[in-house]
């Protein structure tokens, strides 16, 4: 009687794909939110490590234009007042509060440096806003995807115990299916929460390098027009 058993169920495939259509509609639909989510969690993390190789490589050729020793004005003038760079931007911001702050008269109106601040601390947070974008869908797959592969799962199990009561049969052929079934879901849950949670910590820590990279020239910026000002 288990060597017939054992047959039968070896007769059953267990093929994901297989699995997939064998089970309940709920099933499918777990399934499917985390194929999808973890589909578009690569996409973000693809996307992430073009943006911040791009985003490393423009500050450093900022960088080299910016300390070369010319004239912030003449900077200024070259790279207009809505350059393309994230570094550049922030430059921008700078400069074009600085040159608002002068009177007809050529006297700074007061509080310039903390305008500037201001104004360059805006132009940080909005590059933080795309570099960050994204991140937090990560975060949340990380989460969750995990617990909605178990109640996939938990589904799963519940519709083959009813398969169990309904053919009075407890043998391998009719429980192995269902729990195959079953376990795909937290499979597939866990296929989506791993790379999003480790790719999440690594890009999180890219971008708050390169935000550090960011807030350190707009204060040395400031300390620039600072060291203007007070001669």
């Amino acid at each position: 009687m288990e060597a017939e058993a054992i047959g039968l169920a070896s007769d059953v495939d267990f093929s994901v794909t297989a699995l997939f259509w064998r089970a309940t509609p709920t099933v499918k639909i777990v399934m499917l939110m985390l194929i999808g989510a973890s589909f578009w969690g690569w996409a973000i993390i693809v996307q992430k490590f073009i943006n911040y190789r791009a985003a490393r490589r423009e500050a450093e050729e900022f960088d080299r234009m910016f300390w070369s020793g010319e004239p912030l004005d003449e900077l200024f003038d070259k790279i207009g007042t809505d350059p393309d760079g994230a570094a550049h931007k922030i430059f921008a911001a700078g400069m074009s509060e600085w040159r608002r702050s002068h009177r007809d008269d050529g006297q700074l109106i007061a509080g310039a440096t903390a305008r500037i601040d201001r104004s360059m601390d805006v132009a940080i947070s909005k590059q933080e806003e795309k570099l960050t974008y994204g991140l937090g869908f990560l975060a949340t797959t990380g989460a969750t995807a995990p617990f909605i592969g178990l109640f996939g799962t938990v589904w799963g199990i519940k519709h083959a115990f009813e398969e169990i009561a309904i053919s009075q049969s407890t043998n391998l052929a009719v429980v192995a299916p269902g729990i195959a079934e079953a376990l795909v879901a937290t499979a597939l849950g866990l296929v989506a929460a791993i790379p999003a949670v480790i790719f999440y910590n690594k890009l999180s820590a890219d971008s708050d390098r390169i935000m550090s990279g960011y807030e350190a020239f707009a204060d040395e910026f400031t300390t620039i027009l600072s060291r203007q000002l007070d001669a």
